[in-house]
């Protein structure tokens, strides 16, 4: 006897369209004989607009070939704590702004109904981060992990925090800053791209760690490779803290003498992908790039000045 497929549905929590695409998506899986695992607070909602549907509740336990989050990258990101773990592969429809993570939009869930229906997809594998907190005795008092990046930031506005920069046990540059950024590559286009770090091609084998704001001559954004640590050490002036954040998600204070620290997490995030798209395409429709650049139409008002 074939074992029944089942795949697992995440909304954003508060936006009705979200809840249509995913009714739209979970009438097909049901056309398609394949379950629909749900968030317990969105079960009741669905079953009322779905009664003969095979739907059940999504836990920890639940084995899934596939995690559909209808909402933005921040849904995405939501659903991610989950499927990491798991290793479920994940793949976001589009209902925010930009969507980086995402690998369709919501007109497109008819499409997503035929691709997931015959497992018509591949699978891209991210790296993602780990971190460890230690407080000054290197006790070991808080760990997480991240897909988009580790930033560790100044907790009041008074003054800037004090961080001394080690890359694999070597110290870098000691940053009086707002903060300090450990991205990955998947985040080089969120947090990390609006303080000025590179953008790195989500299959690049490596993050970056970029300054916010930093008082210092040398400030400049480095990229290191996957076998890489990076620690940050609170120094300067023992009254100040800090809050670490995975993501924006997930966070912990520290104090004086503290050490934050960020590797590679063993376990890389799987995005599922429905076409071969180049990240150079993705990227220039994400953020609408004009190619031509800003110095091209100059130069065609130069051309028709001179012939006339």
């Amino acid at each position: 006897m074939e074992e029944q497929r089942c795949v697992a549905v995440v909304m954003h929590p508060t936006r009705p369209e979200a809840v249509d695409s995913a009714v739209e998506f979970i009438a097909g899986m049901w056309r398609h004989g394949i379950a629909c695992l749900l968030e317990p607070t969105r079960l009741d909602e669905v079953r009322r607009r779905l009664p003969q549907a095979p739907i059940a509740t999504l836990d920890d336990d639940s084995q899934v070939e596939l995690m559909v989050v209808f909402g933005g990258d921040g849904t995405i990101l939501w659903g991610a704590e989950r499927a990491l773990p798991q290793g479920v592969p994940l793949l976001g429809v589009n209902l925010g702004h930009v969507g980086f993570l995402a690998e369709l939009e919501a007109y497109e869930v008819g499409e997503l109904i035929d691709k997931v229906a015959r497992r018509d997809y591949q699978i891209e594998r991210r790296l993602t981060l780990s971190v460890e907190v230690r407080d000054a005795t290197e006790h070991l008092v808080w760990s997480s992990f991240a897909v988009n990046e580790v930033s560790t930031e100044k907790a009041s506005r008074q003054k800037m925090v004090d961080l001394l920069v080690s890359i694999d046990r070597r110290p870098l540059s000691r940053w009086a800053c707002d903060g300090v950024l450990v991205a990955s590559a998947s985040g080089s286009t969120a947090y990390a791209f609006s303080t000025g770090g590179p953008v790195i091609w989500p299959d690049t084998q490596a993050f970056e760690v970029v300054p916010i704001a930093a008082h210092a001559l040398f400030s400049q954004a480095c990229v290191v490779a996957p076998s890489s640590q990076v620690d940050l050490r609170m120094v300067g002036d023992m009254s100040l803290s800090a809050v670490v954040w995975c993501d924006g998600r997930r966070n912990a204070y520290v104090g004086a003498g503290y050490r934050v620290s960020v590797r590679r997490n063993p376990n890389d995030l799987q995005i599922a992908r429905l076409s071969e798209q180049p990240f150079a395409t993705r990227l220039v429709k994400k953020f609408g790039l004009d190619i031509e650049g800003w110095r091209a139409p100059a130069y065609r008002v130069h051309e028709e000045e001179d012939s006339c």
